[in-house]
């Protein structure tokens, strides 16, 4: 911990509701904006990739016409501390990507304190070998699968490109994924420890940072993470952006941005606008530009 990062000034960088006032308005907004998608999208909703709580996932299907190998799939992964937030809050982000030709998947996990943030890494693990072996029966291609993580999505989209796939299920490949788009993620575990509005849940230990720290990780031998924050977000979160880009090298981490004008919530409008640069970011590793 830096010598000036007491609890106080990590509580201050770390609590993104209280810096943003009105992060309940853009909840509502995320929450409204997802209903209408489930209820208007042909989605297959709930189906179970794994027992337990949180083994569940969304489907949405491409709306376009795609090649006869499939689509290529999106898989996204919501954040909220590891303990909070839900996947039907966040179908929003499905229908601008099916109206570009993409299979979007949105996995559920458990939540902390229920369970630990180990447990989440192997669930959204056992979420994308399930999007590996099922994305054929939707009209995906899963030789072309991609994750974008938001927060601790972000966190979670990162430690997957550092996963052993085989030790998960024997018949992946080495590497299932082209990449990963980590919007605002979390690479150094080791502040959160200090910040108490999170830490009582997370029960994060020394030994455990170093276990769930990507940023204590060699670089990923296969797939490429694209990094990106807020220009908006506390000084933490940018060093965070920073810190990824520094430890795994721009070979393993090409792109290393901040989003004008956007917090730590709003900066998912850049993801679902077509326009939008994270938007721009998330074809490229899916290979639709």
């Amino acid at each position: 911990m830096k010598p000036n990062a007491d609890p106080a000034w990590l509580e201050a960088q770390y609590n993104n509701r209280v810096r943003v006032p009105d992060h309940q308005r853009v909840f509502e907004r995320w929450a409204q904006a997802s209903a209408l998608v489930r209820q208007n999208a042909p989605a297959k909703l709930d189906l179970r990739y794994a027992e337990g709580d949180g083994g569940t996932l969304d489907v949405f299907p491409a709306t376009v016409p795609v090649p006869a190998a499939g689509a290529p799939v999106l898989v996204f992964i919501h954040g909220g501390y590891w303990r909070s937030l839900d996947k039907s809050q966040h179908s929003f982000v499905a229908p601008s990507f099916n109206a570009d030709g993409a299979l979007v998947i949105v996995p559920n996990y458990a939540l902390c304190p229920a369970v630990g943030i180990e447990h989440i890494c192997m669930q959204v693990a056992a979420a994308v070998a399930w999007a590996w072996r099922h994305a054929s029966e939707h009209g995906g291609d899963a030789s072309r699968l991609a994750l974008v993580g938001h927060s601790a999505g972000g966190h979670l989209a990162s430690m997957l490109l550092s996963c052993r796939w085989k030790d998960v299920d024997a018949a992946l490949p080495a590497q299932p994924l082209a990449g990963a788009l980590s919007i605002s993620g979390l690479y150094d575990l080791e502040p959160l420890r200090h910040v108490a509005s999170v830490q009582g849940d997370l029960r994060l230990t020394p030994a455990s940072v170093a276990r769930l720290s990507p940023a204590f990780f060699p670089r990923p031998k296969g797939g490429r993470l694209y990094a990106a924050v807020g220009a908006e977000e506390s000084d933490e979160f940018l060093r965070q952006n920073r810190l990824i880009r520094d430890v795994w090298g721009p070979t393993a981490v090409p792109v290393c941005e901040t989003v004008p004008g956007k917090n730590h919530f709003t900066v998912l409008e850049s993801l679902v606008d077509p326009a939008g640069r994270l938007h721009d970011l998330a074809l490229r590793l899916l290979g639709l530009r």
